[in-house]
Parts: structure tokens; sequence; C-alpha cells
């Protein structure tokens, strides 16, 4: 359906009907009454993307996230689509590797394709030096990594807090030498690092360099690093993992080692995934709500968009702690 069948419907202009639909001054009302009456009546929806393609605006948005083979971004890739698809918006999805080359090239790609806006996690590089006014091109959210510039939006989960949770779980069934593996080039895997570090000293068990871990956010990564930590004269009688990938990896080597778990080996993760509560035992976890961050971060980058004057908000959403038999049971 075009303007002309509404103005046609109405017996008015197609411009009249223009300045209504853009809600422009100077119609009086009687005429704005008689034309909504008509766009109601025949269920019309303006094409939102035609409009931003006249006006020049661009019609897709950049989402740029270490990885996508990790199960969270998956997740968060899925719900900032179907938000900005609800919209009018496509989304560009950028794979940065946790590499701060690739990660500016990226953003300066948004910027010379002028993006409507941009959804991005970043690198640990650019977090310790985050300016917003570097990007000033477009409107930005950031999510899951804790920047200092809060002039910036984000979208969060408290890191710290979920990792002395779990680890704090782990204690409470009598594990002490605990293998902690954590993503190295990410601000996450470092404040979850150090959630896990400061349990442990709070409960008295020195630091081991031996068993606490920061590494490339990779499974093969993980499988390695495990294997050769269940070959030691001590191994650990647990093991943690920062993220989902690093999980896949660590729970692998396990079982390649056909070591019952938790009888001797206890185990925990960051990240739900598919295959976390069908394994046995199931695993416990500490489930984000990633699709909310998606959502969330989406709908906070749209109103950026209309209203680029907007209060910055920093929304710290809540993770939960799935406790299943790998640690030992239910307690």
């Amino acid at each position: 359906m075009k303007l002309k069948d509404i103005a046609e419907a109405a017996g008015v202009s197609t411009a009249t009907v223009s300045r209504v639909l853009g809600d422009k001054p100077n119609v009086r009302p009687e005429l704005r009454k008689q034309v909504m009456d008509v766009v109601d009546r025949l269920n019309y929806r303006p094409n939102r993307a035609a409009q931003r393609l006249r006006s020049k605006q661009s019609s897709f948005i950049g989402l740029i996230v270490a990885d996508i083979q990790s199960p969270f971004f998956a997740s968060v890739t899925r719900a900032v689509e179907d938000v900005a698809q609800a919209n009018d918006y496509s989304v560009i999805l950028c794979n940065t590797d946790e590499d701060p080359v690739k990660e500016r090239m990226y953003l300066e790609m948004m910027q010379s394709e002028n993006a409507a806006g941009v959804i991005l996690a970043p690198t640990l590089r650019l977090s310790e030096n985050f300016t917003l006014n570097k990007f000033g091109s477009f409107p930005m959210v950031v999510i899951d990594r804790q920047i200092s510039d809060h002039s910036v939006d984000m979208v969060l989960i408290d890191n710290n807090q979920a990792a002395r949770d779990l680890t704090e779980h782990m204690l409470s069934h009598g594990y002490k030498r605990i293998a902690g593996l954590f993503g190295e080039s990410s601000a996450t895997g470092q404040q979850r690092r150090a959630g896990f570090e400061q349990v442990m000293k709070k409960n008295g068990i020195p630091a081991d360099d031996k068993l606490v871990i920061s590494m490339p956010a990779k499974e093969e990564a993980a499988h390695a690093v495990v294997s050769r930590l269940l070959e030691m004269d001590e191994p650990p009688e647990a093991i943690i993992t920062s993220n989902g990938l690093l999980g896949a990896g660590a729970f692998r080597a396990i079982r390649d080692k056909e070591l019952p778990v938790p009888e001797s080996v206890a185990f925990a993760s960051f990240d739900e995934t598919p295959w976390s509560s069908m394994t046995r035992p199931a695993i416990t976890v500490v489930k984000q709500p990633t699709y909310a961050i998606g959502q969330t971060a989406c709908e906070m980058l749209l109103k950026r968009i209309a209203d680029p004057e907007r209060p910055t908000r920093k929304v710290v959403l809540e993770s939960k702690l799935v406790v299943r038999q790998s640690c030992g049971g239910i307690l």
C-alpha cells in the first residue's frame, strides 16, 4: 500500500498524508484525525527501512563480538537479530577473536559504512583504554565487558560475584586443590579470575600458579591444558572454567582420561550449553541471561539512535548458579 492510496481514501493530498505520518506541525487536528482514521481502517504500516533510505540514515547495525562459536555470544546474537529485525534493521556480525587489530578494523569499517549503531564486546586492550569520542560517528552499546568510560551505555553481569559464588560452591564440597582456567584477552576473564582468587585467599588456600591459568578462550587450548594438569603428580581435585568454550575443552579432556566426575575430579563452568545438562553427571554452571543481554542491548541501542542525547545507562543483569551433580551432588 502506498501513500497515494491513503490520500485517495482520505480525500487529501499525498503531501498531507506525509505530514501527518511524519508528525509534522501545521496540520489541522480534524485533518490529522481524518487521515489517521483511514490509516487505522486500512491497517497501514509505514516502511521504516524505506524511510531511512530516503533520509540517508543507515538501515544496519554492527554487532562485534569475540567469537560466535561461544555459546554465550551465539545466544546474544540471536537476541540482537530478533530485536533488530522487528525494527527493520539488519545486523552485520563481526568476530574479533579477541584481536585488537581486527577489532579496530571492524570499528573503522562501521564508521566508513555509516552504521546506524554498534553493539560491542570490547577486547581487553580497548576495555582498558576506552573513550567514546574515538567512535563519535555512531551510537554504541557495550556488552559483557566493563569499561571505565561512563559516557556509553553498557549491559553487563557481575562477573566477580558470579565467580565468587561458583568458587564458594566448589569449596563447600571440600575441594581445596582447585584449578581455574580463565580467558586471558578480556576484562571478563580477569574479573572472574579475580573473584576466584579472592575466595581462595579468604579461605586460606595459597595461590598455585600451576593450577590457575589465564589462556586463550579456545576449546582446543583448554583440552591441552587440562590434559596436562591431569597428568601432574598431584592433579587438581576440581576444575573451574570461565566460559563455555573452555568448559567444553576441559570436560572433553577429563572424558578422554576416562576419569569419573566428580569422584576423580569435580568440574564446573560458566555458561549454560546444550550439553551441560545432558551429560552424566550433569554440569554445575553459572547460567548467564544471554538472550536478555542481547535483547536489552539492542533495545538500548535503538533508543540511543532515536535520541542521541538521552542519559547513558549501565544495566547489570543477574546470573544464576545452577547446581547439578558434577561437583558432588545437589546440596
